[in-house]
């Protein structure tokens, strides 16, 4: 009888890689995602693929119509079919460490290259004008799978809060523009905070199984429920002269009339400056958007220095510690003084039209105008109110849709180191509707602020206010939970 040693070898390594293959291609749900399936399932016919990216390429709505053209010639074709769920993916390559790259080869393998945007090349306002500009002019022409493909499509975001607020800023001008329906929004998290991600469900960090876990990521992006998401405008109104060093969320804008409802005290000056941006997490103005200010000027200077989200918090911390935040008790310097020597709030509450004066507490020397639960990388520092205290302040639980900002204020760094690891809670200022910040220089030279991690320097003049006006966007945002509904 001929010997059979090997065979039970070749047969154990057959079977170990056959499980492992198989372990891949299942979701953490059990539910097995197959490649081919949900390519299918995604992926737009080839002659729109194309069509899209020459009318991007193009800047010309028209340049892909030949695709079309080459559709409706003969007639013994059949029609082309809308996939079932069509999606486009937008990705930062530059975000996620080294893995933007590799994951963005991995996402045109899955779906095609024709649907998925490297934002370094093609932002998402160019896609929005031409690329669904293209299948709108098509389903104009009775190209019923460009319709139902416009109709059916969804988004996927790859990159940090300033990605995704980009995106859907961009997203949001179909609804002014009458373009509807505006396409759903889901998120890879490959940010440092990452905050938007954590709120929706999409985790804060980028999986370290990701070839694997990209699968799972897309198959819930086309099945996942929606929900809504709010967002605020913010105004700024500063005596024309000086100079400001916008970050790409604040644009410079004409000269715009605030609230009349709200009388300004002193006089204004004949000429101003406008700047106008979006914001869809937080906006704050003090010690912390100095650190972060601080803190993006040292990575740009050196980016060696900021490797991935863990390096990231470990400069952030030390920066926190230079800037002498966490020593405020004990020094003068004007500038780690209180807000309430530079700094007016008024407010609308719930249900009401009239504006209100909020005295600031001496010792807050950052205020934050929070709309998610999440902030600095999951915390949440307004805390989780019982019902009696909600009752005793006039607060309403705080949600993601409900239309109101919850605002509370910082001490110092200990205070807000305490309130970051749950330990304490921030100090509660007020809930809000609407929001007025009036800066007035005097020993203060110039102020920081930011929205969704995007700090910037404001000037102050000592003769003139400067104004920020914060409104709800009458239009929400429509988000893809990563969380099946009752999870």
């Amino acid at each position: 009888m001929e010997s059979s040693g090997p065979e039970p070898v070749v047969s154990k390594v057959a079977v170990r890689s056959s499980v492992i293959e198989s372990i891949k291609g299942w979701s953490l749900s059990g539910i097995r995602i197959h490649k081919e399936e949900l390519r299918q399932k995604i992926t737009m016919p080839e002659y729109l693929r194309l069509a899209i990216k020459d009318a991007i390429a193009s800047k010309d709505v028209d340049a892909g119509k030949r695709h079309y053209d080459f559709t409706t010639i003969g007639h013994d074709k059949p029609p082309h079919i809308a996939p079932e769920s069509p999606l486009v993916v937008f990705i930062n390559s530059k975000s996620g460490g080294r893995y933007g790259s590799e994951l963005k080869a991995r996402l045109q393998d899955l779906m095609g290259e024709e649907q998925v945007f490297d934002l370094l090349t093609v932002k998402p306002h160019e896609f929005i004008q031409y690329g669904l500009g293209c299948l709108e002019k098509f389903a104009s022409l009775g190209d019923g799978c460009a319709k139902e493909t416009r109709e059916k499509l969804r988004i996927v975001v790859a990159g940090g809060d300033g990605t995704v607020g980009w995106v859907l800023g961009c997203l949001g001008e179909l609804h002014k523009a009458g373009r509807d329906p505006v396409p759903p929004t889901a998120i890879v998290p490959l940010g440092t905070g990452n905050d938007l991600s954590r709120s929706f469900g999409w985790g804060g960090s980028f999986p370290f199984n990701w070839k694997a876990a990209i699968k799972k990521t897309l198959d819930k992006a086309i099945r996942g429920p929606t929900s809504r998401l709010d967002s605020w405008s913010l105004l700024i109104s500063m005596p024309a002269g000086a100079d400001l060093d916008t970050p790409y969320s604040l644009k410079r804008t004409e000269e715009v009339v605030l609230d009349q409802d709200l009388k300004v005290e002193g006089p204004l000056p004949e000429k101003v400056s406008c700047y106008q941006g979006v914001f869809y997490n937080y906006f704050s103005i003090g010690m912390d958007a100095q650190v972060a200010y601080g803190f993006h000027h040292l990575r740009n200077e050196k980016p060696y220095l900021a490797q991935g989200p863990i390096s990231n918090k470990i400069i952030y911390s030390s920066y926190s510690c230079k800037q002498g935040w966490f020593f405020t008790p004990c020094i003068a310097a004007p500038g780690l003084r209180g807000l309430n020597n530079i700094l007016r709030l008024h407010v609308k509450r719930l249900n009401s039209t009239q504006w209100e004066p909020i005295t600031i507490p001496s010792s807050v020397r950052s205020i934050v105008a929070l709309n998610l639960h999440s902030y600095a990388s999951g915390r949440n520092p307004w805390g989780n109110l019982k019902p009696d205290y909600l009752q005793k302040k006039g607060f309403v639980e705080a949600k993601a849709d409900d239309g109101v900002l919850e605002v509370f204020g910082f001490k110092h760094g200990w205070h807000a180191s305490f309130v970051m690891a749950d330990l304490i809670s921030a100090k509660h200022i007020a809930q809000a509707t609407a929001i007025r910040f009036e800066l007035r220089g005097g020993t203060w030279k110039e102020a920081f602020m930011q929205m969704d991690g995007e700090p910037w320097k404001q000037p102050m003049n000592n003769e003139f206010s400067t104004f920020v006006d914060i409104t709800r966007v009458p239009f929400q945002s429509v988000m893809i939970s990563g969380e099946r509904s009752g999870n």
